[in-house]
């Protein structure tokens, strides 16, 4: 189901890239990245729909490679600007979120099975800390007088 899922995401997102480029007044280098962009994002949404291993594959491999993209991008800024604030865990998230592209692509399939453990336990997390915190929002609210 989370294949069929991620390849309607794809091909919804296809779409749309190629529109914008198609309509837009941006420059043409934009545009034809973005019609690139929207092309491969339609070819993968189809390739979804051919087996589920595929599309775990596919998937594995996107997240892969967005985490890896973000991961060299925050640590050449965080490496590049010694003012920044938070500069040293942006530089860590960065490293982090590279060594984590990098694994995720290099093996796919056991790196999608921890993922999906690491994301249940986060969005418990979240959970939880929203709330209690909307407990404690109600409480707040309860406790300021109304003019």
């Amino acid at each position: 189901m989370t294949g069929v899922l991620f390849g309607v995401y794809l091909l919804v997102s296809g779409i749309f890239q190629l529109s914008s480029a198609l309509g837009t007044h941006a420059s043409t280098g934009l545009r034809v990245m973005a019609f690139i962009s929207g092309t491969l994002s339609i070819l993968l949404g189809l390739l979804c729909f051919r087996s589920a291993l595929e599309s775990v594959l596919l998937l594995a491999v996107w997240i892969g490679t967005g985490w890896l993209f973000r991961g060299i991008t925050l640590t050449l800024a965080a490496a590049g600007d010694p003012y920044m604030p938070a500069r040293g865990w942006l530089l860590f998230a960065g490293i982090a979120s590279t060594l984590g592209g990098i694994v995720l692509i290099a093996s796919p399939f056991k790196s999608v099975a921890v993922l999906t453990v690491l994301a249940g336990c986060w969005l418990l997390a979240l959970g939880v800390t929203e709330i209690v915190t909307a407990f404690r929002l109600r409480g707040h609210a309860r406790s300021v007088p109304r003019t």
